[in-house]
């Protein structure tokens, strides 16, 4: 009994938005529109994720253990779930690491040019646009407010190869030193880098195009090469 009802509500969770598509475009309408911020939208389809593993791993051992195993399920499938970066994070955090190069040129001409730093920060984000340009933006409004450097740039943080960035922006404020030059060589340093990851990537998809092919190849080789050979000298031995 305890399996069917956790069977039959399982499959619920997970047939929702199926058996009612107009239903489900019409909560995704009202979610737009109530401006709800990705990050709840994203806990709410955790849980009941979640949910619907613990209700599923409850309906297939069944009884009274069936309860406890589907909610020890569910927890550990909510924490497994919560550590997954959400895919448009991932997305945003791609696309200001593949920016950041150019942006660290940007800044250092900017302040060759003799603009103050807040106002540098501006007109790059204005010309860079994107997930790297908003955080530009926040950073030079910090700036223009007053903050402190490492609490105005940390708005960068989470953007890989930014924290080179953000120490040189505070070592500058903190020594007087010039920044122009600290961010022409971090850019070429990220370009290097880019460069570094590209070619270890290529060569990772190298070795696993190969492998399959070696899994394939192997066998093969054993069965029409070294079979045909054994059973031979086998047959002339005995």
């Amino acid at each position: 009994m305890i399996a069917s009802i956790a069977v039959a509500v399982a499959a619920a969770v997970l047939l929702m938005p199926v058996a009612w598509p107009g239903r489900a475009r019409r909560r995704l309408r009202g979610l737009r529109m109530s401006g709800d911020p990705p990050v709840a939208a994203g806990r709410r389809a955790r849980l009941v994720s979640a949910a619907g593993i613990g209700l599923g791993v409850a309906g297939l051992v069944g009884t009274g253990w069936g309860l406890v195993a589907g909610a020890v399920a569910a927890v550990v499938a909510e924490r497994l779930l919560r550590r997954r970066e959400p895919p448009h994070l991932r997305k945003e955090r791609l696309a200001a690491t593949a920016d950041l190069p150019l942006g660290a040129d940007l800044l250092a001409a900017a302040l060759r040019a003799g603009a103050p730093l807040d106002r540098a920060a501006g007109a790059v984000a204005e010309a860079l646009g994107g997930p790297l340009g908003s955080r530009l933006e926040r950073t030079a409004r910090s700036l223009r407010l007053g903050a402190e450097p490492a609490e105005a740039w940390a708005h960068l943080a989470g953007v890989t190869g930014a924290e080179r960035l953000i120490a040189a922006t505070v070592r500058s404020s903190a020594s007087g030193g010039a920044l122009a030059g600290a961010l022409g060589r971090l850019a070429d340093d990220l370009r290097a880098d880019r460069a570094v990851a590209a070619e270890a990537a290529a060569q990772r998809a190298g070795v696993l195009i190969v492998l399959p092919l070696g899994l394939c190849f192997l066998p093969a080789f054993l069965l029409a090469g070294l079979v045909p050979i054994l059973i031979s000298v086998l047959a002339d031995v005995l």
